[in-house]
């Protein structure tokens, strides 16, 4: 049956692939807005192809321009927030050469940045700008690289250099910034404890087939995903200051979603409801 599976998937993300494509392309080659709404409907088909489940709790903050800042655990992220909301997100330039992934994100429109080189920052920050201005929903993964799952890495303040530096560049001189936890907790239709984690989660340490293999074979895993409330930033706030609070919120509600101290009736469960909301209660 995983063999079966892993035909379906791959079937399906081809067939989907080519589909999408043509539109895609005719958007990036006149930067037209289709460009941002395509990738959604590829994310969400993907999603449901890989027994991926996700649940929204909170929305996107509406007021523009905007800088997610997510916690980073898996590739899956990059599914899981591409099927919530029209997004664009900040990676290192390495990511432009990994194989599929690589193409996906230049087909996604990546910004990608390279930090060892500062002569190359003003040039970045710009580019940054003026996507967020232009309205898009930029994503920074301030840890840099991927976790466990089970926690937050260590920030650094710079990381948040792209939204402080953007904001002399936008119409009313701020930028709201709006922290976001992924959170991957049930697998099997069961609650996910740490052990199986490293299922959902990819750190640098597991190579990429075995870790495929182990998405294919789970067949449904369940993730959270928790908007807080944006913190606007605006010219001659401390870059600091925004960076400890920040963090300080997304470390509250990842460890309230795993532990599950947060309600556990999403707001929005895309695999069941599409986008509308769901009622309050218990599950």
């Amino acid at each position: 049956m995983t063999w079966i599976r892993i035909f379906f998937i791959i079937t399906g993300l081809v067939l989907t692939t080519l589909v999408l494509l043509p539109f895609q392309l005719v958007g990036l080659a006149f930067d037209l807005k289709i460009r941002r709404y395509v990738p959604r409907i590829w994310h969400r088909i993907a999603c449901w192809l890989m027994g991926i489940r996700i649940r929204v709790h909170g929305s996107v903050e509406r007021r523009r321009p905007v800088m997610l800042s997510a916690n980073h655990a898996s590739w899956k992220d990059i599914l899981v927030l591409g099927a919530v909301a029209d997004v664009a997100y900040i990676a290192k330039i390495e990511v432009a050469d990994w194989p599929v992934f690589g193409t996906l994100a230049k087909l996604q429109k990546t910004i990608f940045v390279v930090r060892e080189q500062k002569r190359r920052t003003g040039e970045q920050v710009n580019e940054i700008a003026q996507r967020m201005t232009g309205g898009e929903i930029v994503v920074l993964f301030p840890e840099g690289t991927t976790s466990d799952g089970n926690r937050l890495l260590d920030v650094k303040s710079s990381l948040f250099g792209a939204a402080t530096a953007a904001v002399p560049h936008t119409p009313d001189k701020i930028v709201y910034v709006q922290p976001v936890t992924i959170a991957y907790t049930g697998i099997y239709g069961m609650p996910m404890g740490r052990y199986h984690r490293p299922i959902a989660a990819w750190p640098g340490s597991i190579e990429l087939l075995p870790h495929l293999m182990g998405i294919f074979r789970a067949e449904a895993i369940d993730v959270d995903v928790d908007f807080g409330e944006a913190i606007p930033f605006r010219e001659g706030d401390n870059r600091k200051h925004l960076s400890a609070a920040v963090i300080a919120s997304m470390k509250r509600m990842l460890r309230d979603r795993l532990y599950g101290v947060r309600k556990t009736t999403p707001d929005v469960e895309i695999a069941e409801t599409g986008l509308e909301p769901a009622e309050e209660g218990t599950s």
